[in-house]
């Protein structure tokens, strides 16, 4: 029997409402001054909405910020979410591949590639950025959405997180599906993957993030404007030399960025909260 303190109860909803208020507060600021003029939000800290909402939204979809480069903030989300599902798709298309072969199928040294792939993560993007650079230039990929996605989209975390799911498949369903019949192929797709969704969601949501955070190596391999993604953009609208930086644009880019990340947060969270913390499938 649970014993019931007030006292205590009370204590733990004010501190989950004090850190609801400390996280919110900041994006409740960002989207206050993006809905005023450019000379308010300069003067003085808005506590109120404005009146420029539509037109500053309208401004940074449709036109952009003239010292950012002029570069709507619609294109910029649409080559983030581009490069964010090229690597969500490719992460864990590859990964559930790798897991299932190590798991499942006996070869020589088998273990052995399980490790190279797992000490790959003392390998990030940043550490081989240089050969990687020159191996994507050397194919022509530079500017290009294949470019953004195919040297992120190999993770050896994922391939592991696989890995120990599909341990933990009783080997009685294994026996089962090869007494039915059931091929490797029709085993991988009709059993394990529906068995696999909620890790499969759980990975969505971490490697959508990843991939819509990324800014250091756009930022190497693309020059065209039209390839700029929304955190480059952002960056780009912090640091403007010799002109009045326009806090209000910029802080509606930022609302706007937030939203696709929360979007796949909110769809998914059932699914997400469930692949952290089941053991038993």
């Amino acid at each position: 029997m649970v014993e019931n303190r007030p006292i205590l109860t009370f204590l733990t909803h004010a501190v989950m409402v004090l850190a609801i208020i400390i996280v919110l507060f900041p994006i409740y600021v960002t989207f206050v001054a993006s809905t005023h003029e450019a000379s308010d939000v300069l003067m003085t800290v808005q506590g109120w909405f404005g009146s420029k909402l539509v037109e500053n939204y309208t401004t940074v979809l449709q036109a952009g910020k003239a010292t950012a480069g002029g570069i709507p903030v619609g294109v910029m989300m649409w080559n983030s979410f581009i490069m964010a599902i090229g690597i969500v798709f490719g992460k864990i298309t590859i990964s559930l591949l790798s897991a299932y072969a190590i798991v499942y199928f006996r070869f020589r040294f088998r273990m052995v590639f399980f490790w190279i792939i797992f000490m790959t993560l003392m390998l990030p993007v940043e550490v081989r950025i240089l050969p990687t650079y020159a191996v994507v230039a050397n194919l022509g990929l530079l500017d290009t959405y294949t470019g953004l996605t195919l040297p992120l989209i190999a993770s050896a975390t994922a391939t592991f997180l696989f890995r120990q799911f599909f341990l933990t498949v009783p080997d009685e369903l294994t026996e089962a599906a090869r007494v039915d019949g059931a091929g490797p192929i029709r085993f991988f797709f009709d059993i394990l993957l529906p068995l696999s969704r909620t890790n499969i969601a759980a990975l969505c949501v971490i490697l959508f993030i990843y991939g819509w955070n990324q800014y250091l190596w756009p930022l190497l391999i693309t020059t065209e404007s039209n390839m700029t993604t929304i955190v480059m953009g952002i960056q780009a609208m912090l640091y403007v030399p010799d002109a009045v930086n326009e806090w209000n644009i910029t802080m509606a880019t930022a609302i706007l960025a937030m939203l696709p990340p929360v979007v796949v947060i909110l769809v998914l969270q059932r699914q997400f909260v469930k692949g952290l913390i089941e053991t038993e499938k």
